[in-house]
């Protein structure tokens, strides 16, 4: 906050945002703001930052050793408070019951979407930056009610491995772009 403004000029911006970020446990802060700042950049939705959370246990599948993405997506668009979208990262493994992982998981066209930053890891911090933005936008798009593309240079193909997702720009084909702008808009 700079030394002029006041908390009920944060509080307005806050009711501004179109998406809420909400970090569960611990996370790199400058991987979250990176996130903040290219689904701002790439998207265009205003992105609140929200005060990290517990991690969120009763999705914890002991079995697995990994947190239910069905159950925080679930619990984040039964929330009311906030912007109208949510974004949850975590550190944690996620999964879903038909699949081992996933490295993000949303709801098309809904209201809540979660990402992992677990099986992001390279040596390189920049490559693990842009791959948490990769996923970020990609499940905010299907937020936005996007479906996986086929084009090859498009966010919104589907990517199962880290080597896939590393080919893609961070951007979408003419008609992902043209599908996101028009939602956006309406």
């Amino acid at each position: 906050m700079h030394s002029g403004d006041t908390l009920s000029n944060d509080v307005q911006q806050n009711q501004n945002a179109q998406l809420d970020l909400i970090p569960f446990g611990s996370l790199d802060p400058m991987a979250v703001s990176i996130i903040g700042a290219n689904i701002q950049a790439v998207l265009g939705l205003y992105t609140d930052i929200r005060e990290p959370r517990a991690k969120p246990e009763f999705a914890f599948m002991p079995v697995r050793n990994q947190f239910d993405a069905s159950k925080i997506l679930k619990s984040l668009a039964d929330e009311t408070d906030g912007a109208p979208l949510k974004l949850g990262l975590i550190q944690s493994d996620l999964s879903i019951p038909i699949l081992t992982y996933v490295y993000g998981e949303s709801q098309l066209g809904g209201k809540a979407a979660v990402i992992s930053l677990h099986r992001l890891f390279d040596i390189d911090r920049q490559i693990v930056y842009q791959r948490a933005a990769k996923i970020a936008v990609h499940e905010v798009g299907h937020l936005l009610g996007l479906e996986h593309c086929w084009e090859a240079g498009c966010l919104m193909r589907f990517s199962k491995q880290l080597e896939q997702l590393d080919r893609l720009p961070l951007r979408f084909c003419t008609s992902c772009e043209y599908e996101i702008e028009r939602r956006i808009k309406s």
